[in-house]
């Protein structure tokens, strides 16, 4: 049940999921104690979601005085036991956005602590392309992709009703914190839920093509789906106590 004061609305403008094929031990050393990768087809599942936000507000104010911000996550697909069986989601390395606000808020008003980049976007109605740096010089990701009739070539997902439902199955997010002892959650709910297959035209990502993090061949980047003008709600959830993970345990 949603609690308005502590919910936030907003609309998801622009959403690319690009996605890769990982092996699962390579991403179950990334993962802190209690989340193991969610495979499919013997594959984990992880990307980056390139996501602007319109109207960021708490959902009790009306949307004229709402926010806007491009913002990224390094995701992995994982699963949990919780007390009724296991759960799906997301574990989130790190987060990054241009936004100020998200990057003071987070980890103190709402859940999910931010870094700072600086993004570069150009847009038509068949194609997008989203390209970031962060401040510290960690990463850099520079994705364009088309909007396309069909998911093809996907070693994950047969089509995209089944990419569609994975993704829509893994709504609740878990993202690293600075202290490392507990992880922030947020749930994404919609009655909205919308996406559309695309194509990559290039990609680049200092975080899937660092070979310490993932040793040469062992991430495939797999597809990209796509989606626009989806308004949604975000629930903080309670915080998870963070184990180490298991390349630093």
């Amino acid at each position: 049940m949603d609690v308005p004061f502590l919910t936030l609305a907003s609309v998801i403008e622009r959403r690319l999921l690009v996605n890769y094929r990982v092996e699962p031990e390579v991403a179950a050393r990334l993962l802190p104690e209690g989340l193991r990768p969610q495979v499919v087809r013997g594959h984990a599942v992880a990307g980056i979601c390139l996501l602007r936000l319109g109207s960021v507000r708490p959902a009790w104010a009306p949307a004229a005085v709402g926010l806007r911000s491009e913002n990224a996550a390094h995701r992995i697909a994982v699963e949990w036991d919780g007390p009724d069986g296991v759960e799906t989601g997301v574990y989130i390395p790190r987060r990054d956005t241009a936004s100020l606000v998200n990057r003071w808020a987070g980890g103190r008003v709402f859940p999910g602590e931010h870094g700072h980049a600086d993004f570069e976007v150009s847009e038509s109605p068949d194609t997008v392309r989203v390209a970031f740096a962060t401040r510290d010089g960690g990463t850099r990701v520079d994705v364009t992709a088309e909007i396309t009739a069909e998911l093809e070539g996907s070693g994950l997902f047969a089509g995209l009703d089944e990419a569609s439902a994975f993704f829509r199955g893994g709504a609740k997010g878990w993202s690293a914190t600075r202290t490392g002892s507990r992880l922030d959650g947020m749930e994404l709910r919609t009655d909205a839920w919308h996406i559309e297959p695309g194509r990559v035209l290039s990609a680049r990502s200092s975080f899937f093509e660092d070979t310490d993090r993932f040793p040469s061949g062992s991430a495939e980047l797999d597809s990209v789906l796509v989606m626009r003008q989806v308004p949604v709600r975000w629930l903080p959830l309670p915080g998870r106590v963070s184990g180490p993970d298991r390349q630093s345990a």
